[in-house]
Parts: C-alpha cells; structure tokens; sequence
C-alpha cells in the first residue's frame, strides 16, 4: 500500500484537504485530511472521484497550430512561442500607432483550484496595454462585488457567515447539501437541524435537500427573489424590528432606505411570489427572533432575475437587523491574495458595461470581439478557461473566438474552445505542480493552502508559468540573463533588497513593471528551486505574504503565534505556507476587527442606483410568456457534476446523460415520459436531453445541470458530446442591467418530445457515451 500524499479538493472553492493514494499516476483511495485546518478530515462524494481530474482522453501532450481545414498539427514550443510572440506585438505595435487601447481580451485568470497561471496571464494582458478581463467571476459575482463596493466602500470587501454559531441560518438560492459553499456543510445542516435552540429558513422554488431539513421552506415562483425579500424587509421595518443601536452607530442613509420599503406593496408582492402570507410572516417572527442571524446565498439569487438588487436586497437583511459584526452573523473577511480589485467607473467603450473587480461581463465577451468598433478585441488569450461552452449563446462565442486574428488557449485538455482556437499551450494539470488554493473566505480565522504535485508533468507539458516566462523572452521584453541572475543572488541573500532592486531595473525599462510576477518567478522562484523543488511558480505569493503581514499586522501575528513585525513578519508568513503541507491559518480576527476591513466610515445603506430599480418593481410586466412557459434552471448543482475541468464521462456515478428534471404531470402535459428524449427550446436555440421526473421542483419549473456539454472521444477514432450542451440555448443578452450576469437560474423555455430523428441521434450518442466509460483512456 502506497503512502499517503496530501493535496486538496478542486470541485468547489471550499478546496477541503485531503490525502490520497497513488498507483502509478492514478489516485487510487481519497480520504479528508484530518490535519487540515479548516476542513478537519470532511469529504463530500465528488471529491471522492477526483482521479479525473488529469487521466483522461483529451489532455493535451504537445503545442498545436491550427491548420487551414481547421484541424490542428503538432509544432516545438519554441515555434509556437515565437509565431504566437510575433503576432502579439504585431497587434500591439498597431495599437500603439493607432492610438488605440490595447485590442487584447484575457479570459482566466486561473481556473477552479488552478489559480497560480492567473498573476502570469494578466501580467501579459497589462503588457498589451489592455483591461477586457473575463472569468467565471464576471459570469457569476460581479453584481455582488458591486453592492459591495457601494456598502462597504470598496469591491474587494466580500462577506463570510457565521454558520456555525447562528442560531438562525437565512438560507436563499443555494443547496449547501449538495453544493457546499461553507466549511463542513453537510455536518453543519445537521446539527442545525438536531438542535432545538437553532432554525434555518430556505427560500428557494424547488424543494431541495437542505429545504428538507430546514424549519421553513418558502418555494417561491423562480425570479420573484426581490419581491420576496423587499416584501420582508417592508415587514420589518412596519413591525419596527430594526435595530436602532446598531444603526446610527455604523451606517448611513437608513431614512432613504426606510422611506423606499414603506411604498412595497408587500401583500400584492407576496401575492406574485405564489407564496403563502402566512409562511412569510412566519420568516419574520423567525429573524426578529434571532439572536444572531446569518444569510448564505448562492447562485440561485447571483444568476436569478433583478441579481444586482437581489445581492443588495439580502445584505440589507443582516444590517437593518444587526446581524452583522458579531458572532454567529455576517462579516467581511480578509484576503491571502484579493481574487478582484477596485474598479472605479470605467465603463466598455462597445457595451456601455462597467468594469467591476476589473472585470467585464462574460456575457459580453463576444460583442467585444464582433463590434463594429475601431477597438474591438482582435486578440483573444484562454487560459484555464472554456468560454465556447460555458458563456452564454455558444454560437456567438465561437463565431468570436474564430473571427479573432489570434486566439490562444493555454490549458490541460483540448476542450471546446481549444478545437476554434489558433495556437493550443499544453500545461500541467493541477496534480502535476505547485499549486494553491486562492478561495479564502473564512472569519475569522482564515486559512490558505499550497498543494504539493503527486505527479511529474506529462512530456512537453509546462507549468503555466514557465509557458509566460518563455513568452516573454521570445518578445524580448525579460532583462538580460545578467540581471536576472544578480536579482536571483539577492533572493537568495537578501529579499528584503530584492523589490528596490527590481524597482531600478524598472526605472529604465518601464515595461518591466507589467511583468513582475514572471520577474519575481525568474529570480525568487530559481532561488526556491534549491530548497524547495518545483516550487517556483509560487514566488509571487512572497509579495502577497508581505503586503497581508503589513496591512494586518496583529491579525497575521496571532495566526502564526508570532511577534515579528514588518518585514520579517512577511518572511514567517511566507515561510509557513511553503511548508505546511495540509494548510495554516494566516490571520485570526476578533469580531470588532472587522470594521478594520470595511472601507467607509459607516456602512452605506442607501444605494440610489439599487432604490431607484426597486421602485420600478412590477408584477404586472412579468408574467409568464406563453410562448415559452417552462422557467428553466440552467445549471444545476447535483451529486456528480461539477466544472469542466472533469472532461472523462466515467468520472460520474450517476446521471451520465445529465437529464433534464420535471415534474411528472409537466412532462405529460407535453406528452413526454420519465426516460425519454424530449426538446428544450428557447429564441436562441434547441437541445434535445433525456426527460427524468422530479417532484422536488415546483410545476413549470425544469432542471438541467451543469458540467456537461463537452465533447470527448469515443474510442474509435471520433468524438461524442455528454450530454447538453445548455449554452446552445441561452441568451447573453438575457442578462443584469448593472452588472451583465447572466438570468441562468430562471430561463423561459418551451418544453416538447424530440423527433423521431432527435431520438434516434440522442440515444446513439448516449450509448456511445456509455461506451466510452468502459473504455480505458
């Protein structure tokens, strides 16, 4: 028996420790690390089917270049580099001469339990002289992140619950039974359901497996969240439940936010969420109730109708009421290394859309490269990232990513958006290097974790950071090799001198600057190499670990148990997470340290942007379209699916065809049966999928999950597609005012059978599918 190696999850950002067995480059048995600190030995069920992660039919082994039938050839790295460099400045030149901002579009920034290429990836972007930055972010958060910056003063403050010392849990569009979200999660329900001294509350349409354990499921109509939550925020202003005290000591413009909810029309209102009165004034005896309320939401309300005013909507919840600075309700919590930054108004120039987190709505990506425009994108770089399968309107995507003069993927698998691309960068897959987790959302101790590799890097395959560093020197732009090895004796040295000499070398080649990450990789990372093999794509969380030791002095110094301050306390800080292999605690914060993290004086309440939509609220102009009368939720969490990054079919348990779910009596209104193939219809497209009953969702409400779609070989020299490939029908137009997110969890569909030739076509690909897990990769 093998010994035991320890990495962790990358099937949700909760990224729980674990340990593993191997078997050549197999992981053979997972267990959860009872080392870990934060997570303590849990391990959910899809964590338990990780080793597919990287053993499977389409990981890449070597650089490709597009062929003019469309296919791919493979070429040496260093004629890919060198042909991919010429074309960047190419495009960077002209837009210099033109005047113009940098025509470049980044998609990535690290992928789910991948984070370390991001800091290389955008470090290219920034010498592009561009800012259009897309990601799974600004296809899920960015609305969130924008109340965020208006309440607490800066898009970078993010909240965490206090799960496990509320004695009420608000619990809205999320099922952490099956989808985690918070350390513990399944632990955590239950023991919130054995203890008669504490409550939760669901809100969601479909009766989920957490609403079964809840004390008050409220399932109302998909896309009336605003309407629900403003009615209960009405509530409880008329029942003067708002805490007073807390108040006027930390937050302004209550009056404006007062006088907004006392116009809801909250009987007419509840009345459109088809809930029952009574249910939501009981919601309302429950969190004036409470001593210490906690909200947990998720993508049901980020990627639901009114999803900007939605995230408002809930954060007004915990603050009118107290809950929040406190223990047992919502806080913020600190940053290792911030995922987004600060925008500060910047809008697109094509869409009108704001930058939030520095980031541009994925929904728009393909107008910014299809626009009419002078500064449309002309260059498009993916890394970690599948955007022909997992952005809106698959069509108009990869219409885009074809039209580009360049596109460039830099990933482990010949995905999707691989087989439209020009040049295909094979990297090592996340268990074949150094890599960290970079979700960490907890108060108030936080934690971060590097992951040591199980493997060696397949042939010709190359950590994302060595891939840019190469980059680079084709473009010519590193110092020369002189320099770089003076900057690497002082990494060895002397760190603390290691900055201001690199700050010199800048001085004379400006450019420099952009590129600092790949700087600190050349120099620190080859100092790392010596002590720590393989380590040096982590060199740059060494200005992280110094930039969280000055900004949170004390609570890094009680994390590490420490008294080193300033640069020494940086040192510590970074030494400790290069050497804790199941992961350590970087700050730990008391409750009144969080208003160290809130970026304002006092907490804004009133946000006009946000009462100026809730006044426009109106039943009446969203009723159901009959042509389309099924709400569809488009990318359902369920037991065996998860990101793309899981291409192999084989790795699920169950559900292979990703099956659409209904209610029996809605398939048979359309004269479909349990088992059969039936069509999914939207003004964007059509998808045929198998039918499943599901009396768990409210009548005229579908599920298909997400995580599927993917196209994979069949073992005989072809490829077939997993299942649906639900982008095919959906809309980017369809999508938020502010933030352009997309309205994924409330899609209006038609629903009928699937021709004779759909069937035929569906249950074929089915078998093959079925085939292809039996079959050895």
């Amino acid at each position: 028996m093998s010994d035991w190696h320890k990495t962790a999850c990358s099937l949700c950002y909760l990224n729980c420790g674990l340990e593993v067995q191997l078997d050549g480059r197999a992981i053979t048995r997972i267990r959860g690390d009872k080392e870990h600190p934060r997570s303590a030995g849990y391990l959910c069920q899809k964590a338990q089917r990780l080793t597919w992660l990287g053993n499977h039919g389409d990981r890449l082994t070597t650089p490709l270049r597009r062929l003019p039938d469309g296919g791919h050839e493979p070429i040496d790295w260093d004629t890919a580099l060198r042909e991919i460099a010429a074309k960047l400045h190419q495009v960077r030149d002209a837009d210099t001469e033109a005047g113009r901002p940098g025509s470049f579009g980044y998609v990535g920034g690290g992928g789910q339990g991948n984070h370390s290429g991001g800091g290389y990836g955008t470090a290219l972007m920034k010498w592009m002289n561009a800012t259009r930055y897309f990601n799974a972010l600004s296809q899920e958060k960015t609305g969130d992140f924008w109340v965020n910056g208006k309440m607490f003063g800066s898009q970078t403050c993010h909240t965490a619950e206090g799960i496990e010392e509320c004695d009420l849990l608000l619990v809205i569009g999320c099922n952490p039974w099956l989808a985690h979200g918070f350390s513990n999660a399944r632990h955590a329900l239950n023991d919130i359901k054995n203890n008669p001294d504490r409550k939760m509350i669901v809100v969601d349409p479909r009766r989920t497996e957490t609403a079964d354990v809840a004390e008050l499921h409220l399932p109302l109509r998909p896309g009336t969240d605003a309407y629900l939550l403003a009615a209960i925020l009405a509530m409880i202003i008329q029942r003067d439940g708002v805490d007073g005290e807390f108040l006027a000591a930390r937050t302004e413009g209550y009056p404006e936010v007062a006088a907004a909810l006392r116009e809801v029309p909250v009987d007419e209102w509840i009345a459109h969420t088809e809930l029952d009165l009574a249910d939501v004034e009981r919601a309302v005896d429950m969190i004036l109730a409470a001593k210490a309320m906690t909200v947990r939401v998720e993508l049901g309300i980020q990627q639901g109708r009114h999803s900007t005013l939605n995230s408002y909507l809930e954060k007004l919840l915990y603050l009118l009421t107290g809950n929040f600075g406190r223990e047992g309700t919502n806080n913020l919590h600190s940053w290792l290394v911030p995922l987004i930054g600060q925008s500060r108004g910047k809008r697109s120039e094509i869409t009108g859309y704001e930058y939030i987190g520095g980031l541009l709505p994925s929904n728009t990506m393909a107008e910014e490269i299809l626009a009419e425009h002078p500064n449309r994108i002309r260059v498009l770089w993916v890394e970690s990232s599948n955007p022909a399968n997992t952005y809106a309107d698959t069509t108009s995507v990869e219409r885009a990513i074809r039209e580009c003069e360049l596109a460039v993927v830099v990933d482990v698998a010949y995905t999707e958006t691989a087989a439209l691309a020009d040049y295909v960068l094979p990297a090592a897959s996340q268990h074949e290097k150094w890599e960290f987790t970079l979700f960490n959302m907890e108060w108030p101790t936080n934690y971060f974790q590097i992951r040591r590799p199980l493997f060696d890097p397949l042939p010709d395959t190359l950590v994302e950071a060595e891939i840019y560093a190469r980059l680079f020197d084709a473009l010519g732009v590193l110092p020369s090799t002189d320099a770089l090895a003076a900057l690497t004796q002082i990494a060895r040295t002397d760190r603390a001198q290691l900055l201001p000499a690199a700050g010199a070398l800048m001085k004379d080649k400006p450019e420099l600057a952009t590129i600092a990450s790949v700087l600190l990789y050349r120099t620190l990372g080859a100092a790392l190499e010596e002590t720590h093999p393989g380590a040096a794509s982590m060199a740059p969380l060494w200005a992280g670990c110094h930039r969280a030791a000055a900004a949170m002095t004390v609570p890094v110094q009680r994390a590490l148990d420490s008294t080193a301050v300033g640069a020494a306390l940086g040192e510590e800080l970074f030494a400790r997470i290069l050497d804790s292999p199941s992961g350590t605690r970087f700050t730990v914060h008391t409750y009144d340290e969080v208003w160290d993290l809130v970026k304002r004086e006092r907490i804004q309440l009133a946000v006009p942007e946000l009462l100026s939509w809730l006044g426009t609220l109106d039943p009446a102009a969203e009723q159901v379209n009959p042509a389309y009368p099924f709400s569809l939720i488009n990318g359902q969490r369920r037991s065996h699916n998860a990101n793309q990054i899981l291409r192999a079919p084989a790795w699920r348990r169950s559900d292979p065809d990703g099956a659409l779910r209904a209610r029996a009596a809605d398939l048979a209104s359309v004269g479909v049966d349990p088992g059969d193939w039936a069509a999914v219809i939207t003004p964007v497209g059509r998808i045929v999928v198998r039918a499943e009953a599901d009396e768990s969702l409210r009548p005229m409400q579908l599920a298909l999950p997400h995580g599927y779609g993917m196209s994979y070989p069949d073992g005989h020299g072809g490829r077939v597609t997993n299942g649906p490939r639900i982008n095919l029908i959906t809309d980017a137009t369809d999508r938020d005012p502010i933030a352009g997110t997309p309205h994924h969890k409330d899609t209006p569909v038609r629903l009928e059978p699937a021709t004779a030739a759909e069937r035929t076509t569906a249950e074929r690909d089915s078998q093959r599918v079925r085939e292809t897990i039996h079959t050895p990769s």
